[in-house]
């Protein structure tokens, strides 16, 4: 069994456990968190929560986090782009746990075997994930939130174009069909423009995702050059959550980090979704 060691700890959250898990709480409190857990009882198939260090994106995360606290879950699928650019075009991994500041947490190897014969372009390379932020900081706050076990079956996107994001997203729903499954598409959303700008930006691309419309969600990504660095995870996790009976998306945040921080001159948007 292979060892993921974590590539961003110390830098995108707390590298010790008794910090890390002040950070979460403190996400939690700000003023763009939840405010407190809620774990409100309502099925949601997935959601789209942001990656960026917690100091920035953390209280919008908590707020999808929140959601899928309450859901009943075995697995989660985590989606994430690649921003690194290296190993394979799409990939999970197999025979691996991921080490975290808060416990280890293991790969489901059979759901690994079963996406990739399910849909060949799902690649199984470890080397792929070593070096990626987008998938890794989702797994503490899982692990904070949500208390019983579970295991995670992580897909990194470095080609994220529409046709690749309907296979990954169909081979999804089919294996969230066989075990009791979360979703988790990692995405930011517009990076390094003004703030009211980055507010536009990402409310019309918002509103494809609530329609669960594909289509339309890339055509505003394309025509307005829209900068969120995982839009592909977004598209994988709506396809997904459609097949396995998803009706809307409901927008639970949006921040940018210039709101959180107050320099609004060059920001990046984060949002919370889920889908139910």
């Amino acid at each position: 069994m292979r060892i993921r060691t974590p590539a961003v700890a110390g830098m995108f959250y707390p590298k010790e456990k008794s910090k890390l898990e002040q950070s979460i709480i403190h996400s939690i409190s700000s003023e763009f968190g939840i405010g407190e857990v809620l774990q409100r009882n309502e099925k949601i198939y997935g959601a789209i929560c942001p990656h960026a260090g917690y100091m920035y994106s953390g209280p919008v995360a908590t707020h999808s986090f929140d959601m899928i606290a309450n859901q009943d879950f075995e697995l989660a699928v985590i989606l994430g782009p690649n921003h690194w650019g290296i190993g394979c075009n799409i990939a999970t991994m197999k025979d691996c746990t991921w080490e975290t500041p808060l416990g280890p947490v293991e790969v489901d190897s059979d759901a690994a075997k079963q996406i990739n014969d399910i849909s060949k372009i799902i690649e199984i390379d470890y080397f792929s994930h070593t070096r990626d932020h987008s998938i890794e900081v989702q797994v503490p706050m899982l692990i904070q939130f949500y208390k019983k076990p579970f295991k995670i079956l992580p897909i990194i996107l470095n080609d994220q174009d529409y046709e690749y994001m309907q296979e990954v997203g169909s081979a999804i729903a089919k294996i969230a069909k066989t075990k009791k499954t979360i979703i988790v598409g990692s995405s930011d959303f517009t990076h390094y423009e003004p703030n009211d700008f980055a507010h536009k930006q990402d409310k019309a691309l918002i509103e494809p995702i609530l329609k669960l419309d594909v289509e339309k969600f890339y055509h505003t990504l394309n025509e307005r050059r829209i900068s969120a660095c995982g839009y592909g995870a977004i598209a994988s996790t709506m396809i997904a959550c459609k097949e396995l009976g998803a009706m809307e998306g409901r927008l639970l945040k949006y921040a940018t980090s210039g709101d959180i921080t107050g320099d609004k001159s060059s920001v990046v948007g984060y949002a919370s979704i889920v889908f139910s």
